[in-house]
């Protein structure tokens, strides 16, 4: 039993990560509903989910990714003439990293002892969905990844810290800024996919770290697997399929999920 609900919270996690309906929102809200508490398999379990999520953007984006990174010697030059992409790309994911790591390290500890709660879910859940209604109407949506500029990118990477708040999703938030910034939604969700893994690997270094002093607790290895597999499967299928989605669909779909969501959250917290 352990082991088919430890599937279906890497699934959960793989799904949750890269749509933007807040993976942290679905796991607490799984937790207060049925009492799937994913803190019963241990740190195991949680660096399993993140390395699994991190290994379905890495492989989607192995193209981009090689690229930036063969380009960071490149990052010297970009004041000429005929700046690198490649390298420009790598630098606006650097810049976009920062502000989550201010706010990650000055406040990390006090949004997981006060926010983790469902009224905070279903109230962040619901405005971020008004957010998606409003870059729809309103964003322009003509701009690339190409037109995008250090100011954008720490707009965007401002964004990301603010997913730190659960409910807030950081798949969402950003992409919400970055249409908001006038970028198409499909742009928009290549470069904050990219821009999460180092958020992702970092969470998966901080949490790995205590895993490869101590090792496997006893019976925490077919967890540990099943968690990283699902969740890479499953996110790797997020990701293609909402990459797919966004260049023909507005987020409205998402928008009207993430309200039905708050809308049923609060009538929970209230009546209980």
């Amino acid at each position: 039993m352990r082991l088919v609900l430890a599937v279906l919270l890497g699934v959960i996690q793989g799904l949750t990560e890269f749509l933007p309906v807040s993976s942290s929102a679905h796991l607490i809200l799984a937790r207060a509903f049925f009492g799937w508490d994913a803190e019963q398999f241990g740190l195991a379990f949680d660096v399993a989910c993140h390395v699994g999520t991190l290994l379905a953007v890495l492989v989607y984006f192995r193209a981009d990714i090689l690229a930036m990174l063969r380009a960071i010697p490149r990052i010297g030059t970009l004041a000429g003439p005929a700046p690198d992409r490649s390298a420009w790309m790598a630098l606006l994911i650097v810049v976009g990293t920062v502000p989550a790591v201010v706010v990650g390290v000055a406040f990390g500890g006090v949004i997981e002892a006060t926010l983790r709660r469902p009224e905070v879910t279903g109230v962040t859940l619901a405005l971020v969905a008004l957010a998606f209604f409003a870059v729809e109407r309103y964003g322009a949506k003509r701009r690339t990844q190409d037109s995008l500029g250090v100011r954008d990118a720490i707009l965007i990477g401002c964004a990301q810290a603010a997913a730190l708040v659960p409910g807030v999703s950081r798949s969402g938030a950003t992409i919400a800024t970055a249409m908001a910034l006038g970028m198409r939604r499909d742009e928009s969700a290549r470069f904050v996919f990219l821009l999460g893994v180092p958020a992702i690997l970092g969470a998966a270094v901080k949490e790995g770290l205590p895993l490869v002093r101590n090792g496997l607790a006893p019976g925490e290895g077919p967890l540990f697997a099943a968690g990283m597999l699902s969740s890479a499967v499953v996110g790797y299928l997020a990701v293609r399929f909402f990459i797919r989605y966004v260049g023909r669909h507005s987020l409205a779909v998402f928008a009207w999920y993430r309200l039905a969501l708050a809308a049923a959250v609060l009538a929970w917290w209230l009546t209980r």
